[in-house]
């Protein structure tokens, strides 16, 4: 039906020579964490942090969970060739798509992480994904109604503005791919002319006889699918939590007050904060409406949600690291601007 491309199955040309446990990423990354929570109850400046710390996790551990495991199912049960044939190809209604999938799921930025890297991972292309990651935490559903219960009909302007930031972002990213100034995914397949998800689709399902035996592979394979992307996710999530705790535990309340208003400024402030202090859509929603309720600058408040998710040393360290190099420092070039500009415009009518 389809065949990979050879640079797809030599990403690692070689298996890994098997390493001691301690030097995992995943395990190194926890330990950071222990280690400031342990200098903690020594060091009183690393109260606040580790208060912090606890909220954070308290914040994300479910969402990112769900992604963790909605990634397995998606590992399991999604063909590369299905992700190939909508999310791969080099047209508008690709990323139309990836924004639409974002704005229907039900996670938070780190949530959306994980499963941002699966959908790379089967195939999806590097303008999609970046779409998807920018549409996904702030214009999502749950998220929608957060927003409107705190900002009334004004955050209706915050999810136009983060679709329209994620639909133009990832239409610069094609051009921009197109020119290979950005990587291209080496996990796309090349799909045969004609195929039909659909009809794939019946075809399985016709050919699947359940069975306890198979359900316990499902199981296994989702499972292992789960603890792949956590492997791949967590070490980053862990340390952008430890710099989120930090940036909370020292930065003090009257900054808000003092360099936020509605000014240029107060917008470069607000995105400096914004780069260290997102943790997670439910999180910052609050405190980007107290950021407004403070100083009145809606502007503000949306560079601060807006900002924070394409600036986030988390998120920019994981598509570093696993989409390219030059696809992390695009997404602040191509979207910080547009997140500058509408919050602007913000200001400017709402103040």
């Amino acid at each position: 039906m389809s065949s990979e491309h050879p640079a797809s199955c030599c990403h690692n040309p070689e298996a890994p020579a098997s390493r001691p446990w301690f030097t995992n990423k995943t395990v190194l990354a926890i330990g950071l964490v222990l280690c400031f929570v342990g200098l903690s109850y020594r060091f009183e400046a690393l109260v606040l942090f580790r208060e912090n710390l606890v909220m954070y996790f308290r914040a994300i551990t479910a969402a990112v969970a769900l992604g963790f495991v909605l990634g397995g199912i998606l590992e399991r049960y999604v063909p590369r060739e299905y992700v190939s044939r909508l999310l791969a190809e080099k047209k508008k209604r690709s990323i139309f798509f990836a924004v639409l999938l974002g704005f229907l799921m039900s996670a938070c930025s780190h949530g959306i992480l994980a499963l941002s890297m699966e959908l790379h991972k089967k195939g999806a292309s590097t303008p999609v994904v970046v779409a998807f990651l920018l549409a996904s935490p702030w214009a999502n559903l749950p998220i929608t109604l957060m927003l409107l219960g705190f900002f009334g009909w004004k955050a209706l302007y915050i999810i136009l503005g983060a679709l329209w930031v994620a639909f133009n972002t990832g239409l610069v990213f094609q051009w921009l791919e197109k020119r290979c100034w950005v990587e291209a995914n080496r996990h796309t397949l090349e799909v045969k002319e004609g195929f039909s998800i659909l009809e794939d689709v019946k075809k399985r399902a016709q050919g699947y006889r359940f069975s306890l035996a198979g359900l316990k592979r499902d199981i296994a394979a989702i499972f292992k699918g789960s603890i792949s992307l956590a492997d791949m996710t967590l070490p980053w999530i862990l340390i952008g939590v430890v710099l989120s705790g930090l940036a909370a535990a020292f930065i003090p309340a009257q900054f808000f007050h003092r360099y936020m208003g509605p000014s240029a400024l107060g917008l470069l402030a607000t995105l400096g904060l914004a780069t260290v202090m997102e943790v997670c859509s439910e999180g910052t929603a609050p405190l980007a409406f107290e950021i407004f309720k403070q100083t009145g600058a809606f502007g503000n408040a949306f560079v601060f949600l807006m900002a924070g998710v394409v600036t986030d040393l988390t998120e920019i360290s994981l598509v570093w690291a696993n989409v390219g190099k030059k696809a992390a420092i695009w997404i602040p070039i191509v979207s910080v601007p547009q997140i500058a500009i509408l919050g602007m415009l913000a200001n400017r009518l709402f103040h």
